[in-house]
């Protein structure tokens, strides 16, 4: 068995602060750290951290309002190297990707049209995706949907979903997952999302740097342990059997 942290952005870091991120993760037993591309240059080093890292798995994608600075050209030859990675086993999931409408911007639109393409690219290549929704609960859900109704649904993990409880049983309705940051260990709301979801709809993340459980600056994937003990708390559950469900729900999401 071993601890995963489903969504992070180590690539935040320098090199040598990295080193040092693997070598604690290790010492708390975290296996597999899923590093979410953001942008072109993010992506390349997540790539670099798969090659050298063991633990290290890619997912592969452009944060929402990143993806407006490139042109539609730009986009498509990046979903097609995405395309031959996958090929290679490289990429295990397409992230972070989704909406971002906490600005009140001309672009949200673009910003469906953009996240559709997502959608259709993890449903051909049957991977996960992985979805930011800040403040476009109800939209992305809706979009999501849309694809929910064909033969080839798309495999979906919520990614620090912030939307009300009803959102969240509407989730749980289309068979979908969430992925419970360790900020978790003071947050009223993903102690609900807990409490309401069951353990085998549920992964854990750290999004490092952010969401640190301790509300501190820099966050990293040794701390997705807080996620799991705050979980194993909440369902009054074993964390062993907690550790072992979760990488039950990774195996079978991911056909690993």
């Amino acid at each position: 068995m071993t601890y995963i942290d489903v969504h992070c952005h180590i690539d935040r870091y320098n090199d040598e602060q990295v080193e040092a991120i693997m070598e604690r993760a290790r010492e708390k037993g975290v296996g597999i750290i899923i590093n979410n591309g953001n942008n072109f240059e993010n992506n390349e080093r997540t790539l670099e951290f798969c090659e050298k890292y063991p633990e290290v798995r890619a997912a592969m994608g452009i944060f929402p309002i990143e993806c407006l600075q490139y042109t539609d050209k730009q986009l498509s030859d990046f979903r097609e190297k995405i395309r031959k990675l996958h090929k290679n086993k490289k990429v295990i999931a397409i992230g972070e990707v989704g909406l971002d409408f906490k600005e009140d911007l001309d672009n949200w639109e673009k910003q469906k049209e953009i996240f559709e393409e997502w959608i259709k690219l993890s449903i051909e290549l049957n991977i996960p995706i992985i979805v930011h929704s800040r403040k476009a609960e109800l939209e992305a859900i809706e979009i999501l949907e849309k694809f929910n109704k064909s033969d080839k649904k798309p495999k979906v993990i919520m990614h620090c979903f912030s939307g009300s409880m009803k959102l969240v049983q509407r989730i749980f309705d289309n068979g979908w997952y969430f992925s419970i940051p360790t900020s978790i260990k003071n947050s009223q709301h993903f102690q609900l999302v807990v409490e309401k979801i069951p353990i085998e709809k549920l992964f854990c993340e750290t999004d490092s740097p952010f969401l640190h459980p301790d509300k501190l600056r820099d966050n990293e994937p040794a701390n997705v342990i807080v996620s799991y003990q705050k979980i194993a708390e909440i369902k009054k559950m074993r964390l062993k059997d907690i550790e072992k469900q979760i990488e039950k729900n990774f195996k079978s999401l991911f056909e690993i």
